[in-house]
Parts: structure tokens; C-alpha cells; sequence
């Protein structure tokens, strides 16, 4: 065997079978990021900005309850 079989061989054979193979699986997620959000990425997302509004309703009440009962608490925070 001479250096070029060496070198050859796993070439041809990297490019028959590994690199198409990449190639496809590589598009493939090219094209799933492009298309966006699943159905179930879009609803999950609507579900933690419900929940991030009503985190954010409940820190200004209870900002607003210890504005009326120890109004110097920003001072010690």
C-alpha cells in the first residue's frame, strides 16, 4: 500500500457515506430553526409570559403592602 491509498481510501469513503449524511442532518436543523417556534414551544412561551405578569402584579402588591407597613424598607434592602 503506498501513501496515496493511505489517504485515499478513507477520503472516498468518508465522502460516500459521512459527508452526505452530514450535509442532510445539517439542513435539517438549518431548517427547523428557520421555521420557528413548534406548537408546543409557542404555547409553553404564552404560559411563562402569563406567569411572568402575575409575578410581576404580586411583587407590586406586596411592595405596596410594605410601602404601608415599613415604609423604610427600601432603605434596608
Amino acid at each position: 500500500m503506498n501513501g496515496f491509498e493511505v489517504i485515499a481510501v478513507p477520503t472516498i469513503l468518508f465522502m460516500i457515506f459521512v459527508a452526505p449524511l452530514w450535509l442532510i442532518l445539517h439542513y435539517r436543523s438549518k431548517k427547523q430553526v428557520s421555521q420557528g417556534l413548534s406548537e408546543h414551544e409557542h404555547r409553553q412561551l404564552i404560559e411563562l409570559a402569563n406567569k411572568a405578569e402575575k409575578m410581576a402584579d404580586r411583587v407590586k402588591t406586596l411592595e405596596a403592602i410594605l410601602d404601608a407597613e415599613a415604609p423604610e424598607w427600601r432603605a434596608k434592602v
